[in-house]
């Protein structure tokens, strides 16, 4: 088996798909992680957003998520285009765990990212995990 080449294009997708983990945890997007331009597309079930352009991402995401957390796991997987990242989240809000578990597929241009489009379970309660664990046996978390 051969080791797969890891291009400088690849690195700086890693590099960006670390500054969009950061701030899914934070709600702060680091300089240069969107393009002035960017646009986003976020499906969740049964609903879908957009925004177009810096501010308008953040805002969507901090309307969605106004409470910082963390992802603890995540699977990044250069394209040519950029990345796709695949991501479970989790945060605190009214007093429980909320988890979901998304994709991201980003475009990049200019070292930054120029369009993004996720995709989403939708947000587990502590309550809907535990239906679903009680309901079905997952072979991989």
């Amino acid at each position: 088996m051969t080791t797969p080449t890891v291009t400088d294009a690849d690195q700086r997708a890693h590099a960006l798909a670390e500054k969009l983990i950061a701030f899914l945890e934070t709600n702060v997007a680091a300089d240069e992680l969107f393009a002035p331009d960017v646009f986003c597309d976020y499906i969740s079930p049964l609903w879908r957003q957009q925004a177009a352009g810096r501010d308008a991402v953040v805002a969507l995401r901090v309307a969605g998520h106004p409470s910082t957390g963390r992802v603890p796991r995540w699977r990044f997987d250069p394209i040519p285009s950029g990345f796709v990242l695949e991501f479970d989240e989790q945060w605190e809000h009214n007093g429980d765990t909320w988890t979901a578990h998304e994709i991201a597929r980003c475009d990049i241009a200019d070292d930054e990212i120029s369009q993004i489009s996720v995709y989403c379970t939708g947000d587990w309660s502590s309550e809907r995990r535990a239906e679903h664990a009680a309901a079905v046996t997952l072979l991989r978390p």
